[in-house]
């Protein structure tokens, strides 16, 4: 019940944030597709940082609860919106206070994302031991809790930030969030000792000026507010940063498989590092859903009178409640029968579907009326394409790292699939730059002419998937072999 608020406020803000750039703020696609790729990044990038605090110092109960709290500021914080944006002579006016509300109100959040998301994921698993049957029974419902709360709140807080006002669709997120804080506290007492802090972590001890090490550890979280603050307005600085983090942690990666580790670990680790880093394709054009496909929907999707362009993001979560448990059933079945995919296998799918799903709308914008508006049934067939996709590559992911990882790295292997999808959440916002229509404060509900331009980036992600993805599957068969399973690693 935690997580499913979490994740309403979480997607509920999602749903409105690149509409409420472009139309609030006035920013232009391509700035407003780089602030929104930069926000996604830290919030894929935070939780590493924040699980390893809450593991060795905080415990997982204390982070869960700090982090709701910050995300609770932040969330109510969004709806603060200022009057809008105007444009005098040429250039776009926006209200400083207000603008610099809502950066510091990103931060928290960021930051909030941070100590809660891993946290609370991993409170689940303590709850069962190790032979425990009902694990997959319990971690099966906090999926769905994650995805009911997406599914809902992209259909209330989007209905509500575009029909009566953005401060509504925000504001209707904080209380979300302000709910899962509540009903964790009340819950606290059915956890009794699972996430406490460890009994190293000593947090009651004085570190600096009298300041507990637990205070100490909280305040550092409000100091790490304000540095993101200041970073999620400089997203070229944060791209550099990826960059090299990236380059850095891959060449290590490199060097230590092949020097540090036996053939068989050598293999498994360098199969990893490939599918992660194909990974990034996939999750790249996927967070696509958050940004420009929100803004295509907006444009160029004959929506009708009812549906706001932010509610259709919910058609994810929607197709992963219906169909998450049919591919359960599926990969069981072939399994059983020795026939199920390969993880290899299973990413080049999930690759070839993603783009697949930019092909359907190409040619449902070939089918477009006079006004350039697409028919609603080639965004809904996208977006079940693109949950396919999902459930072939997201689940099998963490599964792989878990899977195939030398012991010695393993957590750092989790680490690095996660700063993927933060690298991953960065170039989806710079792909969604290129598909910019006019600069700041321009007219850009151009219908016929922004659907040129959108069509003509679809056609170019669609063709990169479709040839990574049969390509991987091509070559699925020898890289099956490379990870050796059910061989010993020495």
């Amino acid at each position: 019940m935690t997580e499913m608020w979490e994740r309403f406020s979480y997607y509920g803000m999602r749903a409105l944030l690149i509409l409420y750039l472009t139309k609030h703020f006035l920013f232009g696609d391509k700035d407003a597709g780089l602030l929104y790729g930069s926000y996604a990044s830290l919030v894929y990038a935070t939780p590493v940082l924040g699980g390893l605090i809450a593991d060795r110092y905080l415990g997982f109960k204390k982070a869960i609860m700090f982090g709701a709290g910050l995300l609770v500021i932040g969330h109510f914080g969004m709806a603060f919106e200022g009057p809008p944006s105007t444009m005098v002579d040429g250039v776009v006016i926006r209200d400083g206070l207000y603008e610099q509300t809502f950066y510091l109100s990103l931060a928290f959040i960021i930051v909030g994302v941070g100590f809660l998301k891993s946290s609370i994921s991993t409170i689940v698993g303590q709850l069962y031991s190790e032979a425990d049957p009902r694990r997959d029974a319990g971690f099966t419902i906090f999926y769905m809790g994650i995805n009911i709360g997406a599914f809902v709140a992209t259909l209330l807080c989007a209905y509500l930030g575009e029909t009566y006002g953005w401060q509504y669709g925000f504001g209707a997120a904080g209380i979300g969030m302000l709910i899962g804080l509540a009903t964790f506290i009340h819950g606290d007492k059915y956890l009794q000792d699972v996430g406490a802090p460890p009994e190293s972590a000593n947090l009651s001890k004085p570190v600096i000026a009298g300041l507990s090490k637990e205070w100490f550890i909280y305040l550092a979280g409000l100091i790490a507010v304000v540095g993101v603050w200041r970073m999620i307005q400089s997203t070229g600085d944060l791209g550099v940063l990826l960059v090299l983090v990236g380059f850095v942690v891959t060449a290590w990666l490199i060097w230590f498989s092949l020097s540090k580790c036996t053939p068989v670990e050598r293999d498994r680790m360098l199969v990893m590092l490939a599918l992660i880093a194909l990974s990034v394709c996939f999750w790249a054009l996927f967070e696509q859903a958050g940004s420009s496909l929100t803004l295509f929907t907006d444009r160029n999707v004959a929506m009708g009178s009812i549906f706001t362009a932010g509610m259709f993001q919910s058609l994810n979560p929607m197709f992963i409640i219906m169909l998450a448990p049919l591919f359960a059933w599926i990969w069981v079945k072939l399994g059983r029968r020795g026939v199920e995919p390969s993880t290899p296998m299973k990413f080049g799918l999930g690759i070839l579907q993603v783009g697949l799903g930019f092909a359907v709308l190409i040619l449902g914008a070939s089918l477009a009326g006079p006004d350039g508006k697409v028919a609603v049934i080639w965004l809904a067939l996208m977006y079940l394409l693109h949950t396919t996709g999902e459930l072939c590559l997201s689940p099998v992911g963490l599964s792989m790292v878990t899977r195939l990882s030398v012991a010695r790295v393993g957590g750092m292997m989790m680490g690095v699939w996660f700063l993927s999808s933060s690298f991953a959440a960065y170039m989806g916002g710079m792909i969604a730059g290129a598909m910019a229509i006019g600069g700041d404060g321009s007219d850009v509900s151009l219908g016929v002419e922004s659907l040129v331009v959108y069509t003509s980036v679809f056609e170019k992600l669609a063709m990169l998937a479709v040839g990574l993805g049969l390509l991987l599957i091509v070559v699925s068969p020898w890289l099956a072999r490379r990870m050796h399973l059910g061989e010993s690693t020495s």
